[in-house]
Parts: C-alpha cells; structure tokens; sequence
C-alpha cells in the first residue's frame, strides 16, 4: 500500500472575516462559521465578494479555537476567519468524502499537535504530513459509503438515547407538571421533613489516604454509566481515610450540591465514601419514593442554580436543602412512575452499549481502511 502525504493532495486557504447582512437578499452569499460544519441550524449570509469561496467539492477544517480540528464537507459559501478550506490539486484523483472522513479519523492526533498556549490552532506542518493511503477512486467511495453507514448507525443509536432521556422528562411533566411551579396543586413539603441531609467529607490531603479498602465516589463517577445508578468507582481509600469522610451504604441517594455539576442526582450501588461535592438523603420517609426524588431533583436544576448563593461557584448546603419545597403526590402515582424510570433506563443501558460496540467498530474499520488493510469487497455494514 502506497501512501501520499497531504500537503501533495489539496492545497490549504484561510478563511476572513466577513460583514454579515441583516436581510439577505438574491445576490447575497451563505458564509460558514465553525458551527455550519456540524448543522445548519443559523445561516448567516454576506454581500461581501472579497472573501474566500469554498465549494461543495472543498473540505473544511475549523483552524482556530476550542473546536480546532473539526471537519465539514458538501458545502459551499464564504468561509470565516477560523475555517481554511482544503481543495484537491487533482480533483479526479481523490474523493471528497474520502479525504473528508479520513480527516475526522485524525482529528484526536491533530488536536494532540495543536499550537497556541490559550487559543489552539491547527499545526500546518501536522496537517501537511498526514499520510493518505493511495487507492482507486472507486475504492475510496466503497471505504466513504462503508464507514458512513457505520457512522449514520451511530447517530441512530445516539438519537435513540436522547429520544429516551425526553421521554423521562416529558412522561414527568405530564404526570406531575412543573416541579417547581406546581401547576397541578399537589401537596408539598420541605424536603427536610422527608429525609435526613447531610454533605460528604474529603480527607484531607487525599493523596494521603489513597488506597483499595473502601470506594471513594467523586461527582466525575456520577457522569458515567446510566442516569440513575452510581455502580462503580475508579480511586479507593483506606480505612483511615474512610472514618474521616461519609460512608454510605449501597441503595443511598447522593446529590452533586456544587461547581459545574450541581443539580443532578444518583443512586449508589455500591457501598463507599462520599466526596464534599455530594450531599446524601437518606432515611427517606415512605411518602416519598427515592426514584421519584431522584428525577425530581434532574427536573429542578435550573431553579436549584438560581437560588444558589453567589460566589466562585455556585453551592447549595444541607440548609438550603433541607428548606427546598418539593411537591409531594400520591406515593402510588410515584411508584408507577418509579417503575416506567427503571424500565426505560434499562433499556437506554442495552442502547448504551450498542453505542459503544458501534463506536468500536467505526474505530476498527477506520484505522483498517486508512492503514489500507480493509478489503472493501468482502467488508460490509448490517
């Protein structure tokens, strides 16, 4: 397998800053930002001429900024300041879709090689050295269409995901309305009256206490899995550190209190210690189902940041908690929804790992085919 560096393929242009119209109108032009590489959900135009044109047989990479390395094709328009276009020398020889997605399989080495001490920018001589595998055309559209139908299956699997997470939040709405408007009227309660409140503790200096006895749970171990359950952890500590912190059992409700990750709320599988992110409610009083609490907490972030003092982030201790009015129906009317929760969550989980084994294949098929090692007559998509 032969292979062609980059900088022998296209030839690379920068983008300017255009002036934008406010009323486009027949000779105005659509110009792409960084955003229009992804969806086209706020056109912009222009009837500035002077700009740099990309066509639809162009590539596009985003050059500058937090999203430096992202990559967009099939579309035509000005290109802004942060985009450059890549533009085939030989146009016959090369699919656009080809060189496309084999630029969206290196977006983690160019982002690794990326400049700029605050704002990243695309290494020209990184770009330039990529090494394209040199095959037929026709071969190439096999390898796009190939791993485009992977990639759609992703997507698919990723909607599917999202769509179940409305389906939550929407299903709570209806059966109970807004949690803190209370349009329904239910009865409420100060949570407080329900449930015992109380925030973790973290020993200090933790290094110290690093060790394999008891599970050490971080708000970062409540962000992945499921929505619901908290079943693993990555750092333990010793026993010592254990009594210097808050150790709750298995089936304990925690909430993130705090920072960037304040409002949502999970239920621990396991039995460990508690980070001082988290606030803990337990002993729940039987009125209230925990899966319900859980979801009504999800639902109530946005009010739960606006009532959070000011300061370098937001936080909300046990008094506020204990003081935070939550609306309380029937307990069967909980229940029922507790189940549809329990159910819908574990088919997001079988979801989520499909996504993963679908990831992985659209990993291994890509490093295959730019390798030139994958056979595009014998591979193929179900």
């Amino acid at each position: 397998m032969k292979f062609e560096k980059l900088k022998n393929i296209v030839e690379v242009k920068k983008g300017k800053k255009p002036s934008f119209v406010v009323t486009p109108d027949e000779n105005s032009v659509r110009v792409l930002q960084i955003d229009d590489l992804r969806n086209d959900t706020n056109p912009k135009y222009t009837n500035d001429k002077t700009g740099v044109l990309a066509k639809e047989d162009d590539v596009l990479i985003a050059w500058d900024g937090a999203n430096a390395g992202t990559i967009g094709f099939g579309k035509s328009g000005y290109i802004g300041s942060t985009i450059a276009l890549l533009r085939k020398k030989q146009p016959e020889l090369y699919s656009t879709t080809f060189i496309g997605i084999f630029l969206q399989s290196q977006y983690q080495y160019l982002r690794s090689k990326t400049t700029g001490a605050t704002i990243p920018h695309i290494s020209r001589k990184a770009l330039d050295d990529l090494e394209v595998p040199v095959i037929s055309v026709n071969d190439q559209l096999h390898i796009a269409n190939l791993l485009s139908k992977a990639e759609n299956l992703v997507a698919q699997r990723k909607e599917s995901i999202r769509l179940l997470d409305e389906f939550l939040k929407s299903t709570f709405l209806e059966m109970f309305g807004d949690p803190v408007r209370n349009e329904k009227g239910w009865a409420t309660k100060p949570l407080g009256e329900l449930c015992n409140i109380r925030r973790g503790a973290s020993p200090r200096p933790i290094n110290n206490f690093i060790g394999d006895e008891v599970p050490w749970i971080k708000i970062g171990d409540g962000t992945k899995g499921n929505d619901l359950y908290i079943e693993s952890t990555q750092v333990s500590i010793t026993k010592e550190g254990a009594t210097k912190s808050v150790l709750l059992d298995e089936g304990s409700l925690v909430f993130a209190n705090c920072g960037v990750s304040l409002g949502f709320a999970r239920i621990l599988k396991i039995k460990g210690c508690i980070h001082d992110g988290w606030l803990s409610f337990e002993n729940i009083r039987s009125e209230l189902n925990k899966i319900y609490l859980l979801k009504l907490l999800n639902n109530s972030t946005d009010y739960l940041r606006r009532i959070a003092p000011d300061g370098t982030q937001p936080n909300l201790n046990t008094g506020i908690m204990k003081n935070f009015k939550i609306i309380l129906p029937p307990i069967n009317l909980q229940t029922q929804f507790a189940q549809i929760v329990e159910k819908t969550e574990a088919l997001k989980t079988q979801y989520q790992q499909s996504l993963q084994e679908l990831e992985n294949l659209y990993g291994s098929l890509s490093q295959r085919a730019f390798r030139g090692e994958l056979s595009v007559k014998q591979e193929a998509v179900q």
